[in-house]
């Protein structure tokens, strides 16, 4: 989380649209009131307004973690995750996939110990995963990677009580677009480098980027970095990079969670992708957060509602041994 709290205190401002969908949302806490812009979101986090997501200091005696356990080795560079199991598991377990932001470009597999903790405690065992970075690693290696973590989850299902029929990838910015990406994307360029089934049945996007051909991605170096060229020489790779681009009735549902003044990536992304979904027919959910900006579950507030309604979402899709859908 610390990377996302520097994501949340950083540049750009950019515009949007608008779309709404309720249904998991009932009791949820309510996001506390928005800001005009993200200076002023930042201020408030700067002079203590809102209270910030508190790192965990520990795993807890409730949970076995297996650190840095490696899934492949692409191009020379060992690429591991961490995994966290609930104690006492003995059946197959839903399992939750959690992949870092960061521009593709930084962040780490550690960004997300908050989220892996919390989830491990309700039973869920959940895992969190490193890929190769741009610029020295262009696209499609991230998306590669993480295919290959999921496909060598499941290869190795029975060590870690993993239910291969219950895998969910959910990442937050970058890590959101790869979420995306291993759910729709089932192109063979893309697939796991080892082979094996890298499918996931349900995706959390928190605040991912969903097209990378539409003019503000094009320019953004972050997506120039990712790709390794610029759109007028790569257009067919930007839009191959697209989760947008993949879509069709068969993918999994989706639950997106975007504040409508995010500075990197638009809210128009998500609006266009919950349209998309909704002309498909596919189970989606879309909290569109008035008033915050990029990576604002960095905020206890924010995270405390999305993380209420990830826990629904998932109970309805991919329910834990005995819950029954």
């Amino acid at each position: 989380m610390k990377h996302l709290v520097t994501l949340f205190l950083s540049v750009l401002v950019l515009p949007v649209s608008a779309l709404a969908e309720p249904e998991l949302f009932e009791g949820a806490p309510e996001a506390p009131p928005g800001y005009e812009d993200h200076l002023k979101a930042q201020g408030a986090v700067l002079s203590g307004k809102v209270a910030m997501v508190k790192e965990p200091e520990s795993v807890p005696d409730t949970v076995t973690f297996y650190d840095d356990v490696e899934y492949a080795e692409h191009d020379g560079t060992a690429l591991s995750m961490d995994i966290f199991v609930p104690k006492g598991t003995v059946k197959p377990t839903t399992t939750l996939v959690f992949i870092h932001g960061g521009g593709w470009s930084g962040g780490k597999k550690e960004d997300y110990l908050y989220y892996n903790l919390k989830f491990a405690e309700l039973g869920y065992v959940s895992a969190s995963v490193q890929y190769r970075l741009s610029p020295a690693n262009r696209f499609p290696a991230a998306v590669q990677d993480v295919n290959s973590a999921i496909a060598w989850l499941r290869k190795n299902a029975d060590t870690y009580h993993i239910d291969v029929n219950n895998i969910a990838a959910i990442g937050g910015s970058a890590g959101g677009h790869l979420a995306l990406m291993a759910g729709y994307a089932q192109d063979p360029e893309l697939a796991s480098l080892e082979g094996g089934d890298s499918s996931v049945q349900a995706i959390g996007n928190f605040y991912g980027v969903v097209d990378c051909t539409v003019p503000v991605a094009q320019e953004a170096y972050q997506v120039n970095d990712f790709i390794g060229e610029s759109y007028e020489d790569a257009a067919n790779k930007y839009e191959q990079a697209s989760p947008i681009h993949h879509l069709d009735k068969t993918d999994p549902p989706t639950l997106t969670f975007h504040g409508t003044i995010d500075e990197l990536v638009p809210i128009a992304q998500a609006d266009v992708l919950h349209a998309k979904l909704d002309e498909l027919g596919i189970a989606n959910y879309y909290d569109r957060i008035e008033g915050w900006p990029h990576s604002m579950d960095v905020t206890q507030p924010i995270n405390d509602r999305c993380r209420y309604i990830l826990e629904r979402f998932l109970a309805k899709h991919l329910p834990l041994p005995g819950d029954g859908k």
